[in-house]
């Protein structure tokens, strides 16, 4: 009895942690969501050229986020171990600056390739417009993530996405303003179209930014330091979750690259279907990121008891999210996909390959809690390896023979999506349990 109130306790500690990083990941997502409306609202050019754009300036964005990650698992460690780890703070956001130049030039450098895309010649200008502003995004976007994974290993999680909420908001009011113009009545905004949307994305980023040093500062009050060992084990922690983000956002793009070219029902339905999935996902990488934080300090603390029941804990509530998941896309998939469109085609469409989507679900679910441990764990170099075989050697190719040999489209790749995934949660549970078992 006192087993389970033990667990209760734990459960409620990682839903409560994990909750305000849900906030943030939704931010996220609505940020995306404002700018796509705001454009589509502009003209269709506009949408399209910052749809192409915004996938560019991501795809090369998650690279430095990826290798900002391992902040919060390795400072999690460091307070485990007792060994004080406030005085890297002006570090880390030096180390986030530092992260961001070669993508920002890999980003300038990529606008003089633009025409190798062979996109529609009245969207390159509007393209290029965009990129070259929103390149600069990429600093304080890093700056931002840094302050915020250093605030999250002192489980400090409720400020900073407060503070992405409200960049929303920021976001939406510039977007606008600056888009369409605004007269003021002693001033006034000129109309300024893809140019206006790429300012507002890089002004609401850096303001937040500031806001974080700001609040910062405050909390830690410590001399600069160079340690060699701290930044030792960023790298050794963030490169392979580095790697294994851009492959994973590099396998969903080229699945939708893939699907797009057979018809713009199935690109309908795939981008419906994986919106879905990722508001699911959403949740399941909030807990698997609060789950990281407490294994990591309990691994500081090299306390294998706890770090098995927090362990346990995390896929417990990721599989219960799953099976609510099941329920609700099992009752309510008419109406959810409803949400998205009215096309019938695209309704009946979509709902059989939510089937599939379901497994794909569950198995993503899996790996992603397992991915959360092995990071508090600071054993990162396996989901790299995982999520390149996983999407580049499994996923695409055996979702290319379904739908080129078997004629199987969009049940082909996300059979292929759902295989990968299979496989990369048996992979890591493994890893997790070797981990384990190895501790003394």
């Amino acid at each position: 009895m006192n087993k389970l109130k033990e667990y209760k306790e734990i459960i409620l500690n990682l839903i409560k942690l994990s909750l305000p990083i849900l906030g943030g990941n939704i931010s996220q997502v609505l940020i995306n969501f404002a700018d796509t409306a705001v454009a589509g609202r502009y003209s269709t050019l506009a949408l399209g050229a910052v749809s192409v754009a915004s996938a560019i300036v991501m795809t090369v964005t998650i690279g430095a986020i990826g290798l900002i990650l391992s902040v919060s698992p390795v400072i999690a460690n460091f307070r485990g171990r007792r060994e004080p780890a406030k005085k890297f703070f002006k570090l880390t956001v030096l180390f986030s600056i530092l992260i961001s130049i070669p993508f920002f030039l890999i980003l300038e450098l990529l606008l003089h390739y633009i025409d190798l895309i062979k996109l529609s010649p009245d969207m390159v200008v509007y393209v290029k417009q965009y990129i070259e502003i929103c390149s600069w995004s990429v600093f304080p976007t890093a700056i931002f993530i840094a302050i915020k994974e250093f605030l999250q290993a002192y489980e400090k999680v409720v400020f900073a996405n407060v503070l992405m909420l409200l960049m929303v908001i920021l976001n939406v009011i510039l977007n606008i303003v600056l888009t369409f113009g605004f007269d003021f009545g002693i001033f006034s905004i000129p109309q300024m179209g893809v140019i206006g949307l790429s300012v507002a994305t890089l002004l609401s980023k850096t303001l937040v930014s500031v806001f974080m040093l700001i609040y910062c500062i405050r909390l830690f009050q410590t001399p600069f330091k160079i340690s060699k060992k701290y930044l030792k084990d960023l790298f050794k922690t963030g490169l392979p979750i580095s790697f294994a983000v851009f492959f994973e956002f590099l396998g969903f793009n080229l699945t939708a690259v893939l699907i797009g070219k057979f018809s713009a029902l199935f690109a309908a339905v795939h981008n419906i279907i994986l919106c879905i999935a990722n508001f699911t996902f959403m949740i399941v990488l909030s807990v698997a990121n609060a789950a990281s934080i407490k294994i990591g300090y309990f691994n500081g603390k090299k306390d294998k008891e706890n770090i098995i029941k927090y362990s346990i804990s995390n896929v417990f509530i990721v599989i219960c999210v799953c099976l609510v998941s099941f329920i609700l896309l099992g009752f309510f998939s008419n109406d959810i996909v409803s949400i998205f469109s009215r096309d019938i085609k695209v309704i009946e469409l979509s709902e059989k390959i939510l089937v599939i989507a379901m497994a794909f679900l569950f198995f993503d679910g899996i790996q992603g809690a397992c991915v959360g441990i092995l990071k508090g764990l600071k054993d990162t170099k396996i989901i790299a390896i995982t999520m390149l075989s996983a999407y580049l050697l499994v996923a695409i190719p055996f979702g290319m023979y379904l739908a080129y040999q078997k004629n199987l489209v969009l049940e082909g790749f996300w059979i292929g999506l759902a295989l990968a995934l299979f496989l990369a949660a048996i992979v890591t549970s493994n890893r997790v349990i070797y981990n384990i078992k190895k501790m003394k």
